[in-house]
């Protein structure tokens, strides 16, 4: 019971990333009529550090005991790929954005679905069942649909396949990000922005891409603080419990609340492709929802280091003091077998 309310909590945290990111795309193509998408992009990343260190230092302020796991030594590798691809994702999706309707690239970005579940399952051995593999082909099928421009003549948009070539970038940063996961999600959000702010603000300054309309700056960073920071901060939460592949899937709900805001915000027109795309992603959808996982499995030897509490059955060892609610510490996980329904999370990567 303590498992599944979890795996609820988990995928609430995921609608919620999503929902707010899912404002992204329809406030940046209003925002990209003032702000290049170089500067654009640097500014949304760095309203999303500024945000989550402001949220960070008046945690600190409040709760002197430490609930989280700060990342070390051994991330690094992990941590450098994550602000390397944040850097080139948004730059993408923005350039995308100046080549195709924001509502098109909305429900396009479904394919980090595809471009997420695909990595973690050859990459990182994250096990995809019937279901999910069914939600991936559909998905994949919407993105094609948005993508071709003409079916005449099978014209493919530029702005769309840009808007893809972001959709692989975030695959592999949510797989690099998953390896962070256990760690404090705000210590990940707060160096995910200022490294990939940074870094893009260094590029659109080569490129002579920076203009000083304060207005739009601080309307940009604040946008940056919601559809990124907290979207990210709650993302990396969720894939604690769910995995990679399972929460990039319930992000699915972005596309369609950025749709719904291009649809009343921009008066963009509604196609019949799009129509017929966005029928096609909401069954593939359906699929991974309705996905439960559940067999006989190992748990072998483990020892890290994450926030946890001795109520879901997977930590069991014992303290020299009385240990109540959330805690984080290094600690040790003993063989264990048994059954029982599980999302691939960091407890959960045996193989099939």
């Amino acid at each position: 019971m303590k498992q599944n309310y979890k795996k609820y909590v988990a995928i609430g945290q995921a609608i919620l990333a999503a929902a707010l990111f899912g404002m992204s795309a329809p406030f940046s193509k209003l925002m990209l009529k003032e702000i290049p998408p170089l500067f654009l992009s640097s500014l949304l990343y760095l309203g999303a550090g500024l945000g989550m260190l402001a949220i960070d230092i008046l945690r600190r302020l409040v709760d002197v005991e430490r609930h989280e796991a700060k990342l070390e030594k051994q991330e690094l590798t992990y941590v450098v790929l994550m602000v390397l691809l944040d850097i080139a994702a948004p730059i993408f999706l923005l350039l995308g954005l100046t080549r195709t309707t924001s509502s098109t690239a909305a429900l396009l970005s479904n394919f980090e679905i595809v471009a997420t579940s695909l990595i973690a399952f050859v990459a990182f051995k994250e096990a995809i069942g019937k279901r999910l593999w069914i939600s991936i082909a559909l998905i994949t099928i919407s993105s094609i649909i948005l993508s071709v421009e003409d079916f005449g003549n099978f014209s493919f948009s530029l702005g769309a396949i840009l808007v893809l070539m972001a959709c692989i970038s975030w695959g592999l940063e949510n797989n690099c990000t998953r390896k962070l996961s256990l760690k404090d999600p705000l210590q990940v959000v707060i160096i995910k922005g200022f490294g990939s702010g940074i870094g893009a603000l260094i590029i659109a300054v080569f490129a002579r891409e920076v203009l000083w309309n304060i207005t739009y700056i601080l309307l940009a960073l604040l946008l940056g603080f919601f559809a990124y920071g907290l979207s990210i901060f709650f993302y990396v939460t969720a894939q604690r419990e769910l995995g990679a592949a399972r929460t990039s899937t319930y992000y699915a709900v972005a596309p369609f609340i950025g749709v719904g805001i291009s649809f009343i915000a921009l008066s963009e027109p509604v196609t019949v492709s799009f129509v017929l795309a966005a029928i096609v992603m909401i069954i593939g959808t359906y699929f991974v929802v309705v996905e439960k996982h559940s067999h006989n499995h190992v748990h072998k030897y483990m020892e890290h280091e994450h926030r946890h509490n001795h109520s879901d059955g997977h930590h069991n060892h014992k303290h020299p003091y009385a240990a109540k609610g959330e805690h984080s510490h290094p600690h040790a996980h003993e063989e264990l077998v048994h059954t029982h329904e599980h999302t691939p999370d960091i407890h959960h990567s045996h193989e099939h």
